[in-house]
């Protein structure tokens, strides 16, 4: 059962170009395929899939530790997508691997091994999309300390 309806709106502008639209005061956004197939003006849906899963864990990664009053911020995240041929030879997203930086050092964060141990399971879209892909996740620190 769904909480709630997310409607999202697209028209094509020209070729595999569209304008999404997302409702509310929430900018429009241009996509495109990238070249040979559209002119790569704006994000390919790969590219939309990948920043939906990096957003979302790095917002989950800031909503766990923030519920502790910790402090991690700035928070980055880079999302790497292997895109791949299946056995019928049609291109599909195969992996996903999300590597997250804090930016403190993690020993200076209260709660972090509770933390770490739950925050993805909270987080919508990883947990959705990582049904069909497989999706890997590293949290470092901002000494380059890997934590998870």
């Amino acid at each position: 059962m769904s909480e709630d309806t997310i409607r999202v709106e697209l028209t094509q502008r020209q070729d595999y170009s569209f304008d999404v639209r997302f409702g509310g005061d929430v900018p429009q956004l241009l996509v495109d395929e990238p070249p040979p197939l559209g002119g790569g003006r704006g994000p390919s849906p790969q590219q939309l899939l990948a920043a939906a899963v990096g957003s979302c864990l790095s917002d989950s990664l800031l909503f766990a530790l923030r519920k502790f009053k910790q402090k991690p911020e700035p928070i980055s995240c880079s999302v790497e997508t292997a895109v791949g041929r299946n056995a019928e030879g049609r291109l599909r997203v195969q992996t996903m691997k999300a590597v997250l930086k804090l930016g403190v050092a993690g020993a200076s964060l209260e709660h972090l091994t509770r933390v770490l141990s739950q925050f993805e399971a909270f987080c919508t879209v990883t947990q959705s999309v990582g049904q069909g892909i497989a999706i890997s996740v590293e949290v470092w620190d901002a000494d380059g300390v890997r934590l998870k």
